[in-house]
């Protein structure tokens, strides 16, 4: 596989993660710019030991060694993600990971800005993603936040997808 086929593979499978959340438009929501950096222990708490539940899929944040660990079937082809995740002082949760597909494996770094205004969290995802309300004050059921969930979400699915990925290779 040429560099250039895994560089397509690894925008491919990162492209589907957090669709939901972007903006439509180009406006960016009231408040944004007064808005500031979340520290890491806030995301740290935001994601840890969480599920972020896809449209096709779901990523894992595990506190063990921060291990990332995600499956999607987006586009109806499996694919799925080991690496680990971290924060940086700026207010970015970032994973980076290896993706599997049937087409090839691919490393890719994904990383969303956050921003807190009184209740209200903004996400961004970087670098070219709209900021949008992630967590309304108070919460919504429609906010992104709302596909965060306690626990490990990934690992009962992530067998059958890697069987799915490596029965093409």
């Amino acid at each position: 596989m040429s560099m250039l086929q895994k560089m397509f593979l690894a925008v491919a499978l990162t492209s589907g993660i957090a669709t939901a959340a972007s903006a439509s438009g180009t406006n960016e929501p009231a408040g944004i710019e007064t808005a500031k950096p979340m520290s890491s222990a806030e995301i740290y708490r935001l994601y840890n030991q969480n599920t972020w539940m896809w449209k096709a899929g779901a990523g894992y944040f595990s506190t063990k060694a921060r291990r990332f660990t995600a499956w999607s079937l987006e586009n109806g082809s499996p694919s799925f993600g080991m690496g680990r995740w971290f924060i940086t002082e700026s207010g970015k949760l970032c994973f980076n990971a290896d993706w599997h597909a049937k087409t090839g494996t691919a490393t890719a770094i994904t990383c969303f800005s956050h921003r807190k205004k009184g209740g209200l969290i903004y996400q961004k995802r970087e670098p070219d993603g709209e900021w949008y309300v992630f967590k309304s004050a108070p919460a919504q059921a429609t906010d992104e936040f709302a596909k965060l969930r306690h626990g490990d979400y990934v690992s009962s699915q992530l067998g059958e997808i890697e069987t799915s990925v490596s029965k093409t290779k």
